[in-house]
């Protein structure tokens, strides 16, 4: 089978094996199963009947892969990682249909980290070993801890050293590009005497809208990650008032991390960017500015119709 390597003690009952495929010693793939090429199926694996393996993946030992679960391109499990696909499970009691657990393209699962059914591992994911994992994880975010929680996300830029279009500070706000399209670091005029402080700015000369909404985002609890999504339409400003929020800017070929952490910095984000914040400190209050009122359908909440949008917007360019 297109130069498949089977080892002699592997029970595979399955022909759907794509090329360059090995198994090693005593995994046991059910006849259902269908697994990509260039996959490395290590020794004492086991793949049941309703899973989908994509080309490129590596699956450590020890790692049983229940129905339900499909893994795409480019993933590595790492050993005895535990995938579950019954949120009740009983003897001899089955579901109708088993949820189904989905790790998208490029995510990494660390050792014996255990996945609870029905959930999402986003493209490029980090799983830390021994995680556990009970809810979906957003593409590109590192995970790790029981319940596992938002630590990072990978592939990300620092903010750039903030090297002013504008050096008079009496003359308005410091801007700079963090590198993804659109995207800018604001800093703002600062005032501070015995009487207190101030920071100020204007619109649209200091924040390039006009803004019909504004809300504001408090009490969040650390591990908790907002935003998480794009606009058709609407630009939103961001200024994290009080306390610290980290901000990451994605527009579907460069990503960058900016942390608010003072009244007087703030973020633009134009159409067509992918926002999230999270690290919130305890005391953290983000202050947004959006130039549209809230309209449901600007919204774009699935990362993979985010990444076709941007996609073949960057090809009309």
């Amino acid at each position: 089978m297109n130069n498949v390597k089977i080892h002699e003690t592997a029970d595979v009952q399955t022909t759907q094996i794509g090329a360059g495929t090995t198994i090693w010693q005593s995994a046991v793939v059910l006849a259902g199963a269908r697994i990509g090429a260039d996959v490395n199926l290590c020794a004492h694996t086991f793949v049941e009947n309703d899973v989908v393996i994509g080309d490129r993946v590596t699956v450590k030992s020890g790692v049983y892969l229940w129905d339900g679960i499909c893994v795409e391109d480019d993933v590595f499990i790492g050993p005895n990682v535990t995938f579950t696909n019954d949120k009740f499970p009983r003897s001899k009691v089955y579901p109708d249909r088993f949820l189904q657990t989905h790790i998208e393209t490029g995510a990494s699962v660390g050792g014996g980290a255990v996945i609870l059914p029905g959930v999402i591992i986003g493209r490029h994911a980090m799983v830390g070993a021994g995680a556990v994992v009970t809810k979906s994880v957003p593409p590109y975010a590192i995970v790790y801890g029981s319940p596992a929680r938002i630590a990072g996300y990978v592939e990300n830029a620092s903010a750039p050293n903030e090297k002013t279009t504008n050096s008079n500070p009496d003359s308005g706000p410091s801007i700079v590009s963090v590198g993804v399209k659109g995207v800018t670091l604001h800093r703002f005029k600062s005032v501070q005497d015995m009487r207190g402080a101030l920071t100020v700015g204007e619109f649209p000369k200091d924040i390039p809208f006009e803004p019909k909404r504004y809300f504001l985002v408090f009490d969040v609890p650390s591990e908790k990650t907002r935003g998480e999504h794009a606009h058709h339409h609407c630009e939103q400003f961001l200024i994290c008032v009080k306390g610290s929020c980290a901000v990451v800017a994605d527009d579907g070929e460069s990503r960058c991390e900016v942390l608010l952490d003072s009244p007087d910095k703030g973020i633009y984000l134009p159409p067509m960017t992918w926002g999230i914040q999270y690290k919130y400190s305890s005391d953290a209050v983000l202050l947004v500015f959006a130039s549209h009122p809230y309209e449901a359908d600007d919204y774009i909440r699935d990362y993979s119709e985010f990444m076709k949008l941007a996609r073949r917007e960057a090809s009309q360019r």
